[in-house]
């Protein structure tokens, strides 16, 4: 027969369980707090954009009897002459865009023959004036020299930040032609959405320059 348990050791026990219970509670309540900070700790997922399926690279040759030059550009695109640009009056019909709207982009170009009233330096001024529109918004802005095969030079400028024309640039034979061109997306442009568009488009302009020639 089992003796019954003295008063004296039932305190001990209820003191006992009380005292794992005050251990037990607080380490609970830590792990807790512990596990949903860490939650908080992970390193948030980068934002996600849409998948963009980029067309195969293939290019086509411009040729127009009205222009004195020919260059190749993306298969995937067409010129598309307008009669205003930003409001002004076209005054050439070399002025005209090459759109590619599966990218929701465009490259203006624009030719002009140098003359006494547009000189080389003034174009050149003016080709810089237009970089430096940008300079509000542009993180940073670097000029490369322009050289191809057929001795076509100019300048070409890269433009980083969240600007209208992160791509621009001008060639020229110094003597009666100049020819300037920028790429601008139909959309506000947000550099991290953009950047793999504005690389693909960039390769097409290298491309545009690599093959230009003078008639």
């Amino acid at each position: 027969m089992n003796k019954p348990l003295s008063h004296r050791f039932v305190q001990i026990l209820h003191e006992r369980n009380h005292q794992l219970t005050g251990l037990i509670l607080p380490a609970v309540i830590f792990v807790f707090l512990f596990s949903s900070c860490k939650e908080d700790w992970v390193t948030p997922k980068n934002r996600m954009y849409p998948k963009i399926n980029f067309p195969a690279k293939n290019y086509q040759s411009y040729q127009d009897n009205s222009c004195p030059y020919t260059f190749e550009y993306p298969s995937y695109a067409v010129v598309k002459r307008d009669s205003l640009f930003f409001k002004d009056q076209v005054v050439s019909p070399c002025w005209f865009d090459i759109r590619i709207d599966t990218l929701n982009a465009s490259i203006h170009c624009n030719y002009v023959e140098i003359s006494k009233e547009n000189t080389v330096d003034k174009l050149i001024n003016d080709a810089f004036t237009i970089a430096s529109k940008h300079n509000i918004k542009a993180v940073a802005r670097k000029e490369s020299n322009i050289e191809n095969e057929f001795g076509v030079t100019g300048l070409f400028f890269d433009i980083e930040g969240p600007v209208a024309m992160p791509v621009q640039f001008y060639v020229t034979d110094n003597k009666k032609h100049f020819f300037r061109g920028s790429l601008y997306f139909n959309a506000k442009v947000n550099p991290d959405s953009t950047a793999t568009v504005l690389q693909f488009v960039r390769n097409d302009i290298e491309k545009l320059l690599e093959t230009f020639q003078w008639k």
